[in-house]
């Protein structure tokens, strides 16, 4: 399991998202998107890192960039997390089977059978522009994101 490397064409995936809709990465070709592996919607470290994602518009304003999240939690349980904190942006299930696009992405922990903090900003063409693997319980820092984007 190794991550796709900046510079090559990020893995293609379909999973469902909280409201139960079909979500294909490569169907958002021609915007950038921020690709945000999770290890579980209602651990303390998630939770801050989707809220502080939530809470910065900045990273979307006036750039054709998607914010995509993915967990190996259910839909049923994103769709739980989306409601009780006012998340707008896709939540992506890898639950079934278990952990695929995370396991894609080299991010997937079979031992804990979790995806690890990984991000990845995809350019309008589908190709890894950015990427960052945060280690076991460290949040990652959103200000790592915009330097990332502002680059882009």
């Amino acid at each position: 399991m190794t991550e796709p490397e900046v510079g090559r064409p990020a893995p293609d995936f379909t999973l469902t998202d909280h409201h139960g809709r079909r979500v294909t990465l490569s169907d958002y070709r021609g915007a950038a998107v921020l690709l945000v592996f999770v290890p579980f919607a209602f651990s303390d470290t998630c939770t801050n890192e989707l809220i502080e994602l939530r809470d910065a518009p900045d990273l979307t304003d006036g750039r054709a960039l998607e914010v995509l999240v993915v967990s190996c939690d259910s839909i049923y349980t994103l769709k739980a997390w989306s409601d009780a904190h006012g998340y707008q942006d896709e939540l992506l299930s890898d639950f079934w089977p278990h952990g695929e696009a995370s396991r894609d992405y080299g991010v997937f922990n079979p031992q804990k059978g979790l995806a690890t903090r990984g991000t990845f900003l995809i350019d309008a063409q589908g190709d890894v522009a950015w990427s960052v693997i945060n280690p076991v319980g460290e949040a990652r820092d959103i200000e790592d994101y915009r330097a990332a984007i502002a680059a882009l």
